[in-house]
């Protein structure tokens, strides 16, 4: 049942008199909404897999790099799951306690078959990010209807910050994918399908939040539904969800006591995605900071969504499709709110950490792209009664071309800018200069970055060393602490040194500048080996 009169003579037009039967699958399968859902569908393909053989250099390298490493050592050292491991900090074992490693494993895997080359993780990723582009569409269209489905599913594949994350190396294209279907599933299960469905659904969910916590949001709508089915007395169905439920959340449990428990236990006793909760900073911190919004809307507006989509997304949270007649369908419409409502409770527990680490707001893009479809679709049809006429057709062409113009194409290009390509070359140089087994220690543009180290196809250790509790991200202080770290890193077994001259920590420090007195140093107990414009190479000589 269509939750909105306004759209009945556009549904009829979607849905022709058919048949059984043959005829019937064929119509289905020619149907004009599957034309159009394949057309978004090639519309997230062009996108997504526009620059796949970019290095890991954009504006999410130093999170990709970690990614890549772990997929790397799965392939060369263990293929133990459980046991992650980053190759920044030393000869190793340098296991962390990270999220379940889907991405990264399905990449070692190609590896494994086909070679190494650093676009597989991106390619990964961009099949998720398809994956979640016709969850997206099917669950918007059990939700409200067809035409919203199409128009959120488009949304989605031109929203600038899903097609950066749906084509980096980072685990959070698999945990929205597998989330949303899972939730899909869900919901064609609670209207009488399959009781298949149910563990489908729970395994896909469970997934999904082991592969990024922040998934757990999208449960809220399982757990929703689960409610009605209770007002509704249905307790054999609620009692089904109910112990998947607890499967699920135990296995979840289990999971991330095990990855805390690994990254506390061997150095460089780093667990991802801890510190920056409100139980973490204190909610005065927060308040004070004014739970972050400023950095937020910063994020949305400069990067990841640009004003087209954020008027959009306005609009349709403005004017909500109106309430169906079928209760069970009016129970289904609530479903972007009750998402949308769950994310925000985890950016207010989470605001530091998120806008800290921007590819976590990926929660919130399921139901963005259905608010920004509706919103799209509004301003599509207008004072048109019907759906489609050839105003409501150059309406949206015009709405698609703008969002093209001043949100998609600018925000990703910039997204996808280069910036840590300084630290490829060095990570190449140090390669060619490497010896076998050799350990190199180098300082990428962006201190604390490990894409040189992973570029060197070696194992070392970033500059200054850290992890854990200690800043990486920072120089020290003076060329004597500096110096000392240096050779504490010797004694440990560092063969190369390599410095891209550009390197900048979060203070703004240059190293080439702040640190002459290691250059210097280095110069008396090193041999140069390279002394570019760009790049400042030893071979670090043993004592």
């Amino acid at each position: 049942m269509t939750d909105d009169p306004e759209l009945k003579q556009a549904e009829g037009w979607q849905y022709p008199q058919q048949t059984t039967g043959r005829d019937t699958a064929a119509r289905n399968f020619l149907s004009l909404d599957t034309a159009i859902l394949l057309g978004i569908l090639l519309i997230a393909i062009v996108f997504r897999f526009h620059k796949i053989t970019l290095p890991l250099v954009d504006g999410f390298s130093w999170r990709e790099i970690s990614t890549a490493m772990m997929a790397d050592n799965f392939q060369q050292r263990s293929w133990n799951i459980f046991f992650p491991e980053v190759s920044w900090t030393g000869p190793g074992p340098s296991y962390q306690g990270r999220e379940f490693q889907i991405v990264s494993y399905i990449t070692a895997l190609l590896y494994q078959l086909f070679g190494w080359h650093d676009l597989f993780g991106r390619t990964v990723a961009a099949f998720f990010g398809l994956m979640t582009v016709f969850s997206l569409h099917r669950l918007t269209a059990r939700c409200w209807g067809e035409m919203h489905a199409h128009a959120a599913a488009l949304a989605y594949a031109l929203m600038p910050a899903a097609i950066m994350i749906d084509s980096s190396f980072l685990p959070d294209p698999a945990m929205l994918a597998l989330v949303t279907l899972g939730v899909w599933l869900f919901v064609k299960y609670w209207v009488g399908g399959s009781g298949w469905l149910l563990p489908l659904a729970t395994i896909s969910f469970t997934l999904g939040v082991l592969s990024k916590p922040p998934g757990l949001a999208a449960g809220a709508v399982i757990f929703y539904l689960t409610v009605c089915w209770i007002l509704e007395k249905k307790w054999k169905q609620a009692s089904w969800v109910f112990l998947s439920g607890l499967l699920s959340l135990a296995v979840i449990g289990a999971y991330f006591s095990w990855a805390i428990y690994l990254g506390r236990s061997y150095p460089p006793f780093h667990v991802a995605g801890s510190g920056g909760y409100i139980w973490d900073d204190g909610f005065w911190t927060y308040f004070r900071n004014g739970f972050y919004f400023q950095s937020a809307w910063n994020t949305s507006t400069l990067w990841f969504y640009g004003y087209p989509l954020m008027l959009l997304l306005a609009v349709g949270l403005w004017m909500p499709p109106r309430p169906a007649e079928d209760p069970r369908q009016r129970t289904l419409s609530r479903i972007p709110y009750v998402w949308a409502a769950a994310a925000v409770i985890v950016y207010l527990v989470a605001a530091g950490e998120i806008t800290s680490n921007v590819w976590n707001f990926h929660i919130f893009h399921v139901p963005v792209a259905i608010f920004s479809g509706r919103g799209a679709l509004l301003l599509a049809r207008l004072a048109s009664r019907t759906v489609p006429t050839p105003a409501f057709v150059l309406r949206s062409i015009c709405i698609v071309a703008v969002t093209l113009v001043w949100s998609t194409v600018p925000l990703v290009r910039t997204m996808k800018k280069p910036i840590a390509m300084k630290g490829k070359l060095l990570g190449e140089e140090l390669a060619r200069l490497a010896q076998p087994g050799d350990l190199v220690v180098a300082i990428a543009p962006e201190a604390g970055d490990p894409v040189a180290v992973y570029y060197s196809r070696a194992r070392g250790w970033v500059f200054p060393p850290g992890g854990g509790d200690v800043e990486w991200s920072k120089f020290v202080a003076d060329d004597a602490t500096a110096i000392a770290q240096l050779e504490e890193l010797r004694a440990q077994g560092a063969d190369l040194f390599g410095a891209a001259k550009n390197a900048t920590d979060k203070q703004n420090l240059l190293f080439v500048e702040h640190h002459a007195g290691v250059i210097d140093y280095l110069d008396k107990t090193a041999t140069k080996l390279v002394d570019s414009d760009d790049l400042l190479v030893y071979r670090i000589t043993r004592p």
